[in-house]
């Protein structure tokens, strides 16, 4: 069987801090707010490897100054820091070496804290760090800049384990669940492609590039749609919809038809489908763009990824004027100078679209010298031909995918 690769952080397995029961203190409850609770379940079940909970504010700062954490040592790249945010009435009742029942905005105890360190949340050092700009007119600094409380408390925590959800909760699988699995397949390489939208036909392109050049390569490979269902913004598709669209793309195996390379599967005598699967990571954004897409590896060498797709504008969202924060590259370029060890490699993935000359989608790289014009539409075009109930073009995006989403709008009418 193919080696697997290690966890981050120099850890010989991911960090296990899941229980099965819990006896909390009877001491103040410290919320952990809806967004964070996904955090919370990756500290415990070993997505956010070598963490065993929130960060104290030494090693938050050192995040945030020097983009790594230090274990054994050595360094590891780590490029956003995490640590639950609290209100100054109950930092006051928290003192280092004090347990502390963890609870959801509905009351009910998810896990306990030992508490390590409680420290004022500067909020504008995180937020110019984070982002790489003093300006807070985006999404990402709205995260920081909303959130009434004023403090942070790390230390260590153990977790109940995440409930099921009813509509993807088969999709969310433990990094040890992953390991397993991929190991099964006997995959020598793993790609995993992140996305946090319903999948335009170039989009699914990125991970067909991915899964093909590893292929091409030589190596026995897998590819996964990988998708997020954490925490977003307002005005993205929500992660229950998103996720239908997804299972129609692989249960039809209508993902990568008519732009996958026949003659390479020919080649290899193998079907690009059969190493395709879909698993949901539910962890919320942050809008960060570079910073963003290492923490995204992160999490998925955790997982067993060997590589992790990084396209234009990963994790990207503009300003308010609608301006770029980042170069368009910006995420691609951050993985060559990296100050601390990261094992998995970047699949580093230009623009693709539809050329009607080809028949099929290409990476706009390839093509730009021939004067072709790709076909595309904007978001915004496209969302309203969706709101009224007409197919896109289906150069643009699959109907196994516009039907779900022409379904959902014609609900939320």
């Amino acid at each position: 069987m193919p080696e697997l690769i290690p966890p981050h952080g120099g850890v010989p397995e991911p960090i296990n801090r899941t229980v099965a029961v819990l006896d909390p203190p009877s001491t103040h409850e410290i919320v952990v707010s809806d967004a964070d609770l996904s955090t919370l379940y990756r500290m415990a079940d070993g997505a956010l490897s070598p963490l065993t909970g929130p960060m104290t504010r030494e090693e938050y700062d050192r995040v945030l100054e020097e983009q790594v954490i230090v274990r054994q040592g050595r360094k590891y790249a780590w490029t956003i820091p995490l640590a639950f945010p609290v209100d100054a009435r109950v930092a006051r009742h928290l003192n280092t070496g004090s347990k502390h029942p963890l609870v959801n905005e509905r009351g009910q105890c998810v896990g306990v804290i030992e508490v390590h360190d409680v420290y004022p949340w500067d909020k504008k050092k995180y937020n110019h760090s984070v982002y790489g700009t003093p300006r807070e007119d985006h999404p990402g600094a709205r995260i920081a800049n909303h959130d009434p409380r004023t403090y942070l408390v790390g230390g260590e925590i153990v977790a109940l384990p995440q409930p099921k959800h009813p509509e993807y909760g088969d999709l969310i699988l433990s990094p040890r669940e992953t390991r397993a699995l991929f190991q099964q397949k006997g995959w020598e390489r793993i790609v995993a492609f992140q996305t946090r939208n319903a999948l335009h036909r170039a989009h699914e392109y990125a991970l067909v590039v991915g899964l093909e050049r590893l292929t091409r390569a030589g190596y026995f490979a897998g590819a996964v749609l990988n998708p997020l269902v954490g925490e977003t913004k307002s005005d993205d598709v929500d992660a229950a919809t998103r996720i239908k669209t997804y299972r129609a793309l692989i249960e039809s195996r209508a993902l990568g038809q008519g732009d996958i390379d026949e003659e390479l599967w020919r080649k290899v005598g193998r079907n690009f489908h059969d190493h395709v699967l879909l698993i949901a990571l539910d962890i919320k954004m942050f809008y960060a763009g570079p910073k963003e897409a290492v923490m995204h590896a992160i999490y998925r060498q955790n997982y067993g990824f060997t590589d992790i797709i990084i396209g234009r504008k990963h994790a990207d969202a503009p300003y308010d004027d609608k301006t770029d924060i980042w170069d368009p590259l910006a995420a691609q370029r951050i993985f060559d100078h990296l100050p601390g060890e990261l094992l998995i490699r970047p699949v580093k993935v230009g623009f693709a679209a539809y050329y009607k000359e080809l028949g099929r989608v290409a990476l706009v790289e390839d093509y730009a010298d021939r004067g072709w014009q790709p076909v595309n539409i904007s978001g915004t075009a496209l969302r309203e031909m969706l709101r009224r109930g007409e197919m896109p073009d289906p150069a643009i995006m699959r109907p196994e995918t516009a039907r779900v989403l022409i379904e959902r709008y014609a609900t939320s009418r």
